[in-house]
């Protein structure tokens, strides 16, 4: 266990309930409950979150998704279409300040949860919600996931090789990214609830969260007054060259190293071609500006992998990086989940859990005061619904009885 562990308190009091479900919703409240939120999530009494991928009367044999979304938070299982169910439900959401939903377009409100009835329940709830597509958009009832959010949101149209097809990105921005946003704000709501004591009402669209992370291809279409395009591994719209991927030692699929040099820093040319025992090319006319270089880009690609083909990637990287030139080894999963430098700094933490295996995921990356918030183990399916229907109601152990025997809770 690293030294480097702490569990934030920022958010120590918030009371948070937790109506989300598979990834955007739950990576906005765990990044809440990673802060200090007491974060609880009502779950079906059957199976739960969808994301669980639980099925009936068989062993959870893939657990991992859930968990990499849900840790440091509590469940409660509550059956929301029993009435005494939902009034238990609404009895929680009372004491809460904020409540998150993911639901499909029409569920919440289907369920008697919609922002109006709750805002009559807890006037001052911050009441936040992800949608596939934004209210007045032509596709507003229309369902969406994460890559379905990324292909209308535009990440596709900008990843792949420029004679390529699209290509969705490896990950999943349209989901966790949408989360971030939505966290963000949250939190700006809390900080102004503190002043006026009045609740809001969030709503973010996977779709438009995704144009938030297209600033920089919109930033292209500006200059260029056409759609953004695609480039593989470089970057369109930065015309400079040396700029990309090289091919590195012993040649397996993801030996490579990214190499970037700066048109803002000539110097940059001249340190890698005498790394690499190229000084015989320093001023030489042909490559002498980034432009010059661009023209002959295939041939200033093979002077760099050259030198690259005979090198490991981290060798590469680091005798580059030393120079005082950008450079990135390709790292895939495997290489990251041994590299043990993150979790000597908390950023990679192993979740402990009581019926799973050992299972090492990322945590929250931000560090305070050189410390990393700790990293507790995914809830089981109904874990704390007796704990949090005595703390936050304050009913006693035969209440409880009574509620479970009505099918109210699981």
């Amino acid at each position: 266990m690293s030294d480097n562990l702490t569990d934030f308190t920022f958010l120590q009091g918030v009371k948070i309930i937790d109506f989300t479900q598979f990834e955007a919703g739950p990576s906005c409240t765990e990044s809440l409950a990673w802060l200090g939120a007491d974060v609880v999530k009502v779950e079906n009494p059957k199976l739960g979150d969808p994301g669980r991928r639980l099925r009936p009367d068989q062993p959870d044999i893939d657990p991992y998704y859930f968990h990499i979304l849900n840790a440091n938070k509590k469940s409660v299982t509550v059956n929301l279409k029993s009435p005494k169910g939902l009034e238990l439900a609404k009895d929680l959401i009372r004491q809460a300040d904020v409540m998150i939903e993911n639901f499909a377009p029409g569920a919440i409100e289907r369920l008697g949860l919609s922002y109006d009835d709750v805002k009559a329940v807890n006037p001052g709830i911050i009441y936040a919600q992800v949608k596939g597509f934004g209210e007045g958009s032509p596709f507003e009832k229309n369902l969406a996931f994460d890559m379905i959010a990324q292909a209308c949101g535009g990440t596709f149209s900008v990843t792949g090789d420029k004679d390529g097809p699209p290509t969705r990105p490896g990950i999943s921005l349209g989901d966790t990214g949408t989360g971030m946003v939505l966290a963000i704000t949250i939190l700006g709501a809390l900080y102004k609830r503190r002043e006026t004591g009045e609740g809001h009402q969030l709503q973010v669209a996977m779709q438009d969260a995704i144009l938030h992370y297209m600033r920089i291809p919109f930033s292209t279409q500006g200059l260029t007054g056409k759609a953004a395009e695609r480039g593989g591994s470089k970057v369109p719209g930065i015309v400079n060259a040396p700029m990309g991927l090289y091919p590195c030692a012993p040649g397996g699929p993801n030996d490579y190293v990214y190499v970037m040099t700066s048109r803002a820093n000539p110097d940059h040319w001249d340190r890698l071609l005498t790394l690499i025992g190229r000084e015989d090319l320093i001023g030489d006319e042909r490559y002498l500006t980034p432009a010059d270089r661009v023209a002959r880009e295939p041939e200033v690609d093979e002077i760099i992998a050259a030198w690259t083909r005979g090198r490991s990637k981290y060798d590469a990287m680091k005798v580059v990086g030393e120079s005082g030139i950008p450079a990135g080894a390709v790292l895939d999963t495997d290489e990251l989940n041994s590299d043990v430098t993150f979790e000597e700094r908390g950023v990679m933490q192993t979740m402990v859990h009581p019926v799973h295996r050992p299972f090492k995921m990322p945590a929250w990356p931000v560090r305070v005061d050189g410390k990393a918030t700790r990293l507790t183990a995914s809830p089981m399916l109904g874990e704390h619904t007796e704990e949090v229907i005595s703390d936050w109601l304050g009913l006693n152990n035969a209440a409880i009885a009574t509620l479970k025997r009505d099918g109210a809770v699981g």
